[in-house]
């Protein structure tokens, strides 16, 4: 196959995707880092009933980014969570990085939660749930993959400065 045959092929399936990703959800791609790939598997992980999630913390869970209790006598502490979807997982990582590199606002959150004596990893991790589409997708709510609620704010164990 010639290149410019391969390039299309692409420039169709993209095209397709884009078109099954917005006719449920118009408002996922105007998001600022997210696109088709990102919003089908993102899609694909809230699943034909998203009404099934109670909450923006349960597809939380179902990602994989919610913090798990890891505590231990006086020592309190939240570790990563290493179950759920590892492709969503992906997707909002890959969602933070790049609001990391482009959005203003969230390099400032990074910076400030660095600052406050948490590792460039929990901050990381932080923003992972913070940067969580629903809640900070242009519209405010979760209505964009069909969740509704709140979203927790991180409570990754920061460390004393």
């Amino acid at each position: 196959m010639t290149k410019s045959r391969l390039t299309k092929k692409i420039d169709d399936r993209n095209a397709s995707i884009t078109a099954a990703v917005t006719a449920p959800t118009p408002q996922l791609l105007e998001c600022h880092g997210v696109g088709p790939d990102t919003a089908a598997t993102l899609l694909i992980t809230a699943g034909d009933n998203p009404q099934r999630l109670g909450s923006e913390a349960g597809f939380a869970a179902l990602c994989g980014v919610s913090p798990v209790e890891a505590s231990s006598g006086k020592t309190q502490r939240r570790r990563r969570n290493r179950g759920g979807d590892r492709q969503a997982n992906a997707a909002l990582y890959r969602i933070a990085l790049s609001r990391l590199r482009w959005d203003h606002r969230t390099r400032d959150d990074l910076d400030r939660r660095i600052a406050e004596g948490t590792t460039p990893r929990e901050a990381i991790r932080c923003l992972i749930g913070r940067v969580f589409l629903p809640r900070s997708a242009c519209s405010g709510s979760c209505s964009s993959v069909g969740v509704r609620g709140g979203w927790p704010r991180c409570r990754a164990a920061r460390r004393p400065v």
